[in-house]
């Protein structure tokens, strides 16, 4: 296979740890090769954050070399030929080229090779099969770089085979599609899509919530979730998310609001917004995409309210966020702006203008509760249940005058409850 061109000297290539890793593997004289995604992002000028090595020494020879170099390794797919190198807090993930004998869902048998072509083959799309050499040579099994720089997102060979041997590839189409594609979609791609779409549930719930998650990650993921529900897709994994309308509204918001508010797009709160059907809804799509306990708490906290209106006044403002706490405040906020774009194809400067105000209440430092249970205590009152009563009645009476009384006027209130209850 001879190069197509060369990759100009990138941060990511040049590094020390990078180059610890690269000594080590062709010390003996094997060559190796960065893959995939790395290569991908560099032809591009993106952010580099993954970097994967392929190699045709066998996965044993490939640890023995890093060992030799004091390298860590951790044996994360040896199976399947992958090791993972540990530099300082670099990972890098090395794999011995291969082709797939047979495949069945995500795994596969394989059989190790020192072809580089017959490795890119079995590849699920071309843009990721690209190859590029420690000193910079690209190499294009596939024709991947005139689809990346066309925005052009197919499989390498037949969609559909592709798609058999691993499902999620499927749902990978898409999310690349939306990081990387431009309009119009590959036809066959989307024929395989729509003709495999029912295999989808075959999934675990794990490996459809990070495909959905990256998914919902992209710039402006709305047009391509529209594409999957057209085509059937979404019905078969996601038949909750038919609110295109609002998604498309968060990305808009999430787009106008201070970058020191939203530091990035939210693909938790994106699937939110994309969730119709209230609570019920969100806990079921929180179990089926087996969500952490933090991310379900958060869809449905969004899906069941209360949202905010710029119509609040600031005592109420700060009163729910108070209730809510910053984050969920600010989820809040954007939840019901994007509802409420949603519904209004445009929205004038000065709406505009009064939901970034109440966005910018999230910002304001309240207060902390100023007593605590031991101060019922010194006041004589027993242990138990009457506490935690009077405390939270303190804390109401608190909150409702705007959190304006000190440790003393809150202790007064205490004992003036305390002395009514035990008239």
């Amino acid at each position: 296979m001879q190069p197509v061109g060369r990759l100009d000297p990138q941060p990511w290539m040049t590094a020390p740890e990078t180059g610890a890793v690269v000594a080590a593997l062709t010390a003996e004289g094997a060559e190796v090769r960065f893959v995939g995604g790395c290569v991908r992002d560099a032809v591009l000028g993106r952010p580099v954050k993954d970097i994967d090595i392929a190699t045709h020494d066998p996965p044993e020879r490939v640890i023995a070399l890093l060992q030799r170099a004091g390298i860590t390794v951790v044996p994360t797919g040896i199976k399947h030929g992958t090791v993972t190198a540990v530099v300082g807090d670099k990972h890098f993930e090395i794999t011995t080229l291969r082709r797939d004998v047979e495949t069945y869902g995500r795994h596969a048998t394989v059989e190790f090779t020192d072809d580089w072509i017959a490795d890119a083959a079995r590849r699920d799309l071309t843009i990721n099969a690209l190859f590029c050499a420690p000193d910079g040579r690209l190499f294009d099994p596939c024709g991947g770089l005139a689809d990346l720089r066309a925005g052009r997102v197919r499989f390498v060979g037949n969609a559909e085979t592709r798609i058999r041997e691993d499902v999620l590839r499927l749902l990978r189409f898409f999310r690349f599609y939306a990081w990387y594609g431009k309009p119009p979609p590959d036809e066959e791609a989307l024929a395989a899509a729509r003709a495999l779409a029912p295999l989808l549930p075959t999934l675990s719930g794990e490996r459809v919530c990070g495909e959905t998650l990256r998914l919902l990650a992209a710039p402006d993921p709305a047009p391509v979730v529209a594409l999957m529900r057209d085509l059937g897709v979404l019905a078969h994994f996601l038949p909750e998310g038919t609110n295109l309308a609002r998604l498309a509204a968060m990305v808009t918001v999430e787009g106008i609001a201070p970058r020191r508010l939203v530091p990035a797009a939210d693909p938790i709160r994106r699937l939110a917004a994309l969730i119709d059907g209230g609570a019920e809804a969100a806990r079921a799509v929180a179990e089926r995409l087996r969500l952490s306990n933090a991310q379900r708490d958060r869809i449905v906290s969004l899906a069941s309210g209360p949202w905010p209106a710029v119509e609040l006044d600031g005592p109420a403002r700060r009163r729910l966020l108070y209730r809510l706490g910053a984050d969920r405040f600010r989820d809040a906020v954007l939840y019901a702006w994007a509802n409420e774009l949603s519904g209004e194809p445009t929205m004038d400067r000065r709406r505009t203008e009064a939901w970034l105000d109440l966005l910018a209440a999230a910002e304001t430092r309240l207060p902390d509760f100023p007593i605590k249970g031991r101060d019922a205590l010194e006041l004589g009152l027993r242990p138990g249940p009457e506490i935690g009563r009077l405390m939270q009645e303190v804390e109401a009476w608190w909150i409702d005058g705007d959190f304006r009384a000190d440790r003393d006027a809150c202790l007064a209130h205490l004992a003036e409850l305390a002395g009514s209850v035990a008239r």
